[in-house]
């Protein structure tokens, strides 16, 4: 076997991809407030994208109650902004420079919403690993152009890497199937 196909590192990426999806999914806190749903917002700021916590500070002071106090004054409209068309069902309130976010109460067209955003990192985090079997692949089949590797070696990598893409894509599904059976029961 040739030791210029590394598949541990194509491994390693998908695992990161996988990774990324439980921190999504921590984020989806069903009944109460979490500093970690405000995790995929994005903020407009200072000509590019910055994560929540680097425009202010998050912090769950009660129960169903987030709140981000805003370091820069000039950015709290555009955090307002960000959290309503994050697409995660809140609705911000602007306190002079801290953006209050009240958890709405989970009623049965909250829950429903709360599995599909759950369905839509699945669906993510699985696009991500099949960019990385695509990659893996055409590594491969660089390889075995530049007769590197064997037709038949590259075969034997192409069917560990399809197992590989397999088993990954299945822990998505069971962890999104078991954040969605959580979030219904609750």
């Amino acid at each position: 076997m040739s030791s210029e196909f590394d598949i541990d590192d194509f491994e390693l990426r998908m695992d990161g991809a996988v990774e990324h999806f439980k921190v999504e999914l921590s984020g989806l806190r069903t009944g109460r407030a979490s500093v970690n749903l405000l995790d995929p917002v994005t903020v407009e700021a200072y000509g590019s994208k910055m994560p929540m916590n680097q425009v202010g500070t998050v912090s769950t002071p009660e129960a169903r109650l987030i709140s981000v106090q805003v370091w820069d004054k000039g950015m709290v409209s555009a955090v307002e902004k960000a959290i309503r068309n994050a697409g995660l069902g809140l609705n911000p309130v602007v306190d002079g420079d801290v953006v209050r976010i009240p958890i709405p109460e989970l009623n049965e067209e909250r829950r429903r919403d709360l599995t599909k955003i759950a369905g839509k990192y699945a669906e993510q985090a699985r696009i991500s690993v099949r960019n990385v079997r695509r990659d893996a692949m055409d590594t491969l089949k660089k390889l075995e152009k530049d007769s590197e590797i064997s037709q038949d070696e590259q075969k034997s990598y192409g069917d560990d890497v399809q197992k590989l893409t397999d088993a990954k894509v299945k822990e998505i599904d069971t962890l999104g199937a078991k954040k969605e059976q959580e979030i219904m029961q609750i």
